[in-house]
């Protein structure tokens, strides 16, 4: 979510520029060649990390560009938005962190749709976390076990790691 928004913003603003600012296609091009070096070239970065370094590019790309009949205001205020955006959406993703582990279940019978309630609660006391959603990965029904994706929020308590024990 955090890099479609971005990502979005920052693409608006580069679009709505361009209506005003001469820009050869040559340099649109090498913008997103940047980045694709970047993406292929170099060690794997997350997707977010993608962003940022996408989000940098073009407003150093906006910044760049010859400002023939844009006022210097309006680039600061499209450099001030995006900044702001991408601190709204960091505060936003890093309030609402949602965490997954996979693990094996073996009540079969708790799979079933009339069931849903139950499994959650069954699963939440048994990891003692607030289990939000269960998705079933797949189900050996020789073995009589089933591979389970559980989500289910993640605390941000100073001190502790994301699996919520203490750091060392």
């Amino acid at each position: 979510m955090f890099s479609f928004f971005l990502m979005g913003i920052v693409i608006f603003f580069i679009g709505s520029m361009l209506k005003t600012v001469f820009m050869e296609f040559g340099m649109a091009i090498g913008l997103f060649a940047i980045f694709t070096i970047l993406r292929f070239r170099t060690r794997n970065f997350t997707i977010k990390d993608m962003t940022y370094i996408f989000t940098i590019i073009a407003i150093s790309a906006i910044n760049s560009f010859k400002l023939v009949g844009f006022p210097l205001l309006g680039v600061f205020i499209i450099n001030s938005m995006i900044i702001l955006s991408a601190y709204l959406l960091e505060r936003y993703t890093s309030v609402n962190k949602f965490g997954t582990y996979s693990i094996i279940y073996d009540n079969l019978e708790m799979l079933k749709p009339e069931n849903e309630e139950d499994l959650l609660k069954d699963i939440s006391r048994k990891t003692g976390r607030d289990i939000i959603k269960i998705k079933i990965d797949r189900i050996n029904f020789k073995k009589k076990v089933a591979v389970l994706d559980i989500f289910f929020r993640v605390l941000n308590i100073p001190g502790r790691n994301f699996k919520g024990e203490k750091d060392k």
